[in-house]
């Protein structure tokens, strides 16, 4: 049996992956499990560690805990949840589904599901382990995008997300910690994209251990083609409008680039007009107010459902990530039809073939951006990079294909042991 192990059930990029992945799996028979700390809705084969009053009590303390543990040192308040120093966490290791598990697969288990601690007890059980790696964490001294910063490469220190840096500061104790614990496991490392895969063998915590890029994967029934004027007329949305995308979880994340967007869409007036713009995520109405277009503030959704229904209502999606794995955005939106544009940056050109199903940006800049929006506005080009949106999804990320790469690689971890 394969357990999964994922703070986060069904939100997240991280939580939605994890579970997405277990369900594919058990499409393809392979006995799998999921272990979560809180569920978001119930589902088969998954669990959660808060199964009572008290134990949901013990896994908000620990979150509390983390948050308190490094309130003094963070450098602002902009940096609070993008530094985990991992020192609260459950012990898991005599649960039955651990003991019960061939395979140990850990997702995204910061902010009080596992701590450093946590993770020697469970590597000390000896069984294989499998990490999906959804952002840098597991190679750096603890943050989740290095944003510029190339210590990991050789040592955590000097961490310019704390308030006062030192050679000997909570990065340089997490980066020892992890190199004493990752010495104990049987482990292999999976990035979703190149990109990650590349720092994965270039970090000084990571290079001498076995990974490779597997993708995310998606459910290309669920996110499919639909009507899209009859979906417009559902959502109340212009019917004979450019309606071009955003969604991010939460656009205040300078990380998203919420900002480029907003300026791409001053930079020419081909764009006004026509164009009106649809944003879902956390949100205020005087945070889209100085919108140069009409927007259409959906919230927060969800269900796949209305997702499914957003992605459909749009002409194309725009994610100007200044740093992102495989973003589930983009994935989704394509496998819906819908082309996309973003920046050249983290696994964002590996899903966007360039003038093929998308656009790829200059990174930072906002007027190669609003370039890429025209160009995939305009109407020859759209109809076919839908095509070719939905293509890419069906040949690379299919649920059956990332389960049969899996598949081999838990069989072969396995058969070394």
């Amino acid at each position: 049996m394969v357990l999964h192990l994922s703070n986060f059930h069904l939100e997240g990029g991280a939580g939605v992956a994890a579970a997405r992945l277990h369900r594919a799996l058990l499409k393809s028979n392979v006995e799998s499990a999921l272990l979560v700390s809180t569920l978001t809705a119930e589902e088969s084969g998954v669990s959660s560690l808060s199964q009572n009053a008290l134990q949901s009590k013990k896994a908000l303390a620990r979150f509390i805990g983390e948050r308190l543990y490094f309130y003094p040192q963070e450098k602002d308040p902009a940096v609070r949840f993008a530094f985990s120093p991992a020192e609260f966490g459950a012990d898991i290791s005599s649960h039955p589904l651990v003991q019960q598990a061939d395979i140990i697969h850990l997702h995204w288990i910061n902010f009080g599901f596992l701590s450093l601690d946590s993770l020697d007890k469970l590597f000390s059980l000896g069984k294989p382990v499998v990490w999906t790696l959804h952002d840098m964490w597991t190679f750096t001294g603890g943050c989740h995008y290095s944003r510029g910063c190339e210590n990991f490469l050789t040592h955590c220190h000097y961490c310019p997300y704390l308030a006062k840096p030192e050679e000997y500061d909570i990065s340089f104790k997490q980066f020892e910690r992890k190199q004493d614990i990752y010495g104990k496991a049987k482990m292999a490392l999976i990035s979703p994209s190149h990109w990650l895969d590349g720092l994965v063998k270039k970090a000084a915590l990571t290079a001498h251990i076995e990974s490779a890029c597997i993708p995310n994967c998606i459910d290309t029934e669920l996110f499919r083609p639909l009507d899209k004027i009859a979906i417009r007329r559902k959502l109340n949305l212009p019917e004979s409008k450019k309606l071009i995308l955003f969604a991010g979880a939460n656009i205040a994340d300078p990380r998203k680039g919420f900002k480029y967007f907003r300026q791409a869409l001053t930079k020419t007036g081909v764009l006004v007009g026509d164009v009106e713009v649809m944003v879902l995520g956390k949100a205020n109405a005087a945070f889209v107010a100085s919108f140069p277009v009409p927007v259409h503030y959906l919230g927060k959704i969800s269900t796949s459902e209305a997702m499914v229904e957003a992605y459909n209502a749009a002409d194309m999606i725009v994610v100007p990530s200044l740093e992102d794995n495989l973003p589930n955005t983009i994935m989704e939106a394509m496998s819906c039809g819908t082309p996309a544009v973003g920046f050249a940056t983290g696994g964002i050109p590996e899903m966007i073939d360039h003038q093929v199903n998308g656009y790829i940006a200059l990174q930072g800049s906002d007027q190669s951006l609003a370039e890429g929006m025209e160009w995939v506005l305009h109407d020859e080009n759209n109809a076919k990079m839908s095509q070719n949106a939905r293509a890419k999804v069906l040949e690379t990320y299919a649920e059956s294909l990332i389960a049969a790469q899996y598949q081999q690689l838990y069989q072969s971890l396995l058969t070394h042991e």
